[in-house]
């Protein structure tokens, strides 16, 4: 699992085109997926060898400057309760504001790492100016241009000696599925609901880590782990009308589990938070399965299944090879087929394929649909195999593998999919030298 460090400060500061610039080194190569963009408040990125999510409250806050103050000091909070270290960004062109007083004094009381990193220093002048921000009690400072990336390697190596060593917390080997979603989609509902009155119920393991609860959990002769990211934090903590909150909680599940259950309000549909979420769970390569809560309050004709799924596949592309199951936690409507959907979900995200096999079925559809010839010079892939990874991913070998373009490789996915299954699982498909 790894650590996360969030951006915080005053909007205009900088926080995005630095989270970019730290962000973009690792997305070029990892990430090239369309849609990624959409939840550009989070990324993965490595330093050093050592990987850690970055996320940047930035992107968050929306409103007007006296809503701002508020939205602020909930987000520093939100971040000091979740984050493992804080990069805390000021503006060097500004120099000390009063907000930036405000959040430092939130900082202050903190046991976490916190770098105070002074942005916009892009010459021997500025470096002086920054000098007042040791007003703000924060210790030494960093200076950075977030614009050209100067002084970034400096932090980044501090930051990442500072970052907790992630104790490996694997007891046994157990699936984990996580329960995610927005707030109020009715993620506890249905856990309870799976749980409630139920005899299949194992044991209780309290929060393994400290913002979800494990349930084992034990059916179709199956067992797992099912991780409830709802309902954990006391009240009095609960910022529940923050996009960021359910990103930032949905963000330790995701990674920590094999299989994501997107939990959605029928009434609200696949709105962007919840599209954050998805993405998010793309991107890390989880299985993914997509569950349309409070269907019995949904006003229905015969039309309406396949109409509302059409309207939800059109908002995941180019990744639509996921169940969706339309359930209610209420009346307990499909709540099993939705557990069943995901065991099988798993199973295909752990599923193996041999080389022979991929090779027989693959290479007579590549010959008869070869990838487009570019610049006079034509790519003969010679070899396919699966690589040995937690998750799905081939490698194409190629005399070209510069030359194959984005909608081929899309093709072959597609392929893949419909001669061995994924249903719910993303693909990475590589292009290799042969």
């Amino acid at each position: 699992m790894s650590n996360i460090v969030a951006i915080v400060g005053r909007p205009n500061v900088g926080k995005s085109t630095f989270f970019n610039r730290l962000i973009q080194k690792r997305e070029a190569i990892v990430d090239a997926v369309s849609g990624v963009t959409r939840d550009r408040h989070y990324g993965k990125t490595d330093w050093n060898g050592r990987e850690f999510s970055l996320i940047d409250t930035g992107g968050y806050v929306k409103g007007s400057d006296d809503i701002f103050e508020a939205e602020i000091d909930k987000q520093v909070e939100l971040a000091i309760d979740e984050a493992d270290a804080i990069i805390f960004m000021v503006d060097v062109e500004t120099g000390v504001t009063g907000m930036d007083e405000d959040v430092a004094k939130l900082l202050r009381k903190v046991k976490k790492p916190v770098f105070l990193v002074v942005n916009k220093v892009d010459n021997g002048k500025r470096a002086e100016d920054a000098v007042e921000f040791y007003a703000l009690g924060l210790g030494d400072y960093y200076t950075v241009a977030s614009i050209n990336g100067s002084g970034t390697g400096e932090l980044l190596d501090a930051l990442v000696k500072a970052l907790p060593e992630k104790e490996k917390v694997e007891e046994e080997d157990l699936p984990r599925f996580a329960v995610v979603g927005r707030p109020n989609a009715g993620k506890s509902s249905f856990i309870n609901a799976l749980i409630g009155q139920d005899r299949y119920i194992v044991t209780d393991i309290a929060g393994t880590t400290r913002d979800s609860i494990d349930t084992k959990y034990n059916r179709f002769g199956f067992e797992f782990n099912l991780v409830d990211t709802a309902g954990i934090r006391r009240k009095s903590k609960v910022k529940e009308d923050l996009e960021f909150y359910s990103v930032m909680r949905s963000v330790r599940a995701i990674e920590h589990c094999d299989v994501c259950l997107l939990v959605l309000d029928a009434n609200r549909g696949f709105d962007g938070q919840v599209q954050n979420i998805f993405w998010l769970a793309e991107r890390n390569r989880k299985g993914i399965v997509v569950l349309v809560n409070k269907w019995d309050l949904v006003e229905k004709d015969h039309k309406s299944v396949k109409e509302y799924e059409k309207a939800i596949r059109k908002q995941m592309e180019p990744f639509t090879d996921v169940p969706i199951v339309f359930i209610s936690a209420l009346t307990k409507q499909r709540i099993f087929k939705a557990i069943e959907t995901a065991v099988e979900v798993y199973k295909n995200r752990s599923k193996k394929i041999k080389t022979s096999k991929l090779n027989e079925v693959l290479l007579p559809i590549i010959e008869h649909y070869p990838p487009p010839a570019y610049k006079g010079k034509f790519v003969k892939i010679k070899y396919i195999m699966q690589l040995p990874t937690p998750q799905p991913q081939f490698a194409f070998f190629c005399n070209l593998p510069q030359y194959v373009k984005e909608p081929y490789k899309r093709y072959l996915e597609n392929k893949l999919r419909e001669h061995f299954g994924f249903n719910g699982v993303p693909i990475s498909v590589y292009m290799r030298k042969k």
